[in-house]
């Protein structure tokens, strides 16, 4: 199996992050990445797929936005070269962008039917191959070399099925993702053959139905934003679509996922990483904390966050 395609959700707007996103989409947030520049968060999404051995990326997108990404891409560029004339710096990033944006496709929701259907809009895109799938409010750091989503083609390259990336997640948290239970498969602790998914269940669900034996008490295995789908899961969001089936109000992702653990090998691979969920409260705040400790600005970081702590002591103490 080879995955050169993904597919990013992004046509959705960030109820936390009101109003900003009632006038900016929330993937064009600026955050400061790894390695020291500040981009929108959609470029350090797709450059994770890129960096990953992904050739062509298409966006999901609410009605009249293409025109605006590809806006945010070409002015960014353009501002690169006018304001920074002659810096290497300015002059690689602004040579980057161009060559990000002409990888990128985008394709329209018509209306917010929810994740799945988001994903359904983009089939003609996947065109019948297996594709990596990412959110665009989710961002990702890696614990080793391989980027987070290099280390789950990997796996679906290796084992030729639909691969999620999951991570062990305290049990209050758990009702803000997709959950799974399945089984260790042999010689790979860190991977799972998927037997059930249930989205963002309640604790008391989770613990009847979706502990994982060797995931430890009070923690159980969600999803971490990344998955490999294969052409079944394009097939089973058909049927959904066409049935209007909606689970929560809209229809679901997990949905299909759960339809395919029943008729196909479907692995969960825990990954070497964190994620972080830009959706939530502090959401944005904690990513930029996060991708500022993984990177060149790790020593700022730590004496910012030093100097507020003790600020924040001093005023709280007097």
């Amino acid at each position: 199996m080879r995955i050169t395609r993904a597919i990013i959700t992004a046509a959705g707007r960030g109820g936390h992050e009101y109003a900003a996103s009632d006038t900016v989409q929330k993937a064009l947030y600026p955050i400061v990445d790894r390695d020291g520049r500040t981009k929108p968060v959609i470029q350090i999404i797709v450059e994770e797929a890129i960096e990953s051995g992904v050739e062509e990326v298409c966006v999901v997108v609410a009605p009249g936005d293409e025109a605006i990404y590809r806006a945010q891409f070409r002015n960014y560029a353009e501002n690169l070269r006018s304001a920074r004339e002659g810096r290497d710096e300015a002059m690689e990033q602004a040579k980057r962008l161009d060559a990000l944006a002409q990888r990128l496709h985008f394709v329209v929701q018509p209306d917010p039917k929810g994740y799945g259907h988001a994903v359904w809009c983009a089939r003609a895109f996947a065109a019948g191959e297996p594709v990596l799938l990412l959110l665009s409010d989710h961002l990702y750091v890696s614990a080793e070399t391989r980027r987070c989503a290099k280390q789950l083609i990997d796996l679906a390259a290796a084992e030729s099925c639909a691969v999620s990336a999951v991570q062990a997640t305290r049990e209050h948290l758990i009702h803000q993702y997709g959950t799974i239970t399945g089984r260790r498969l042999e010689g790979r602790p860190d991977v799972h053959i998927i037997d059930e998914l249930v989205e963002k269940p309640n604790p008391t669900l989770a613990e009847l139905k979706l502990q994982t034996p060797g995931v430890r008490a009070g923690h159980y295995l969600c999803f971490f934003g990344m998955h490999i789908l294969t052409p079944l899961v394009f097939e089973l969001l058909d049927d959904l679509v066409a049935r209007d089936a909606r689970e929560l109000g809209s229809i679901q992702l997990s949905t299909a996922l759960a339809a395919v653990a029943k008729r196909e090998r479907y692995l969960a691979l825990e990954t070497a990483g964190w994620r972080y969920n830009l959706g939530v409260k502090f959401g944005l705040l904690e990513a930029q904390i996060g991708l500022a400790m993984a990177g060149v600005d790790r020593q700022v970081m730590l004496s910012l966050l030093l100097e507020l702590l003790i600020r924040c002591q001093q005023h709280h103490g007097s």
